[in-house]
């Protein structure tokens, strides 16, 4: 079993965003849908999710966007999102600990809540996406 350790550095969460997508890339229900979206961009998607997760949980204001919008036409249901938690739950298990590792859970899941509810809302109201 892996030794885990504080999320306290830009290497940390290069771990964990590395690790997680490793997984999701191999995941029979994610991965489908995550190549198709990102094709060959994987290093921009990467370098992007690092800097998000770098200012949620180091304060280190790197990330500036809107992270829902690239999301609003994904082809995806709740199945998709209990899947997603549960890999980042499980990459933060097996590698993290502490005090970030928690905010780490919680932000994902109020992150996963939102843009379930707001894909929902976008499949169902018949329009394509954000107006």
């Amino acid at each position: 079993m892996n030794e885990t350790k504080e999320i306290a550095s830009i290497d940390d969460i290069k771990k964990l965003v590395d690790t997680f997508y490793d997984k999701v890339r191999k995941d029979e229900l994610l991965g489908p849908i995550f190549e198709e979206r990102i094709g060959d961009h994987w290093p921009q998607h990467l370098e992007k999710l690092y800097a998000f997760w770098q200012t949620v949980l180091l304060g280190e204001h790197t990330y500036f966007g809107t992270p829902f919008p690239p999301h609003a036409n994904l082809p995806v249901s709740g199945k998709h999102f209990q899947q997603w938690m549960k890999l980042f739950k499980e990459t933060l298990d097996e590698n993290f600990h502490g005090e970030n590792a928690k905010e780490a859970k919680f932000r994902a899941a109020k992150m996963a809540e939102m843009f379930e509810s707001k894909i929902f809302y976008y499949q169902h109201r018949g329009n394509s996406g954000l107006v």
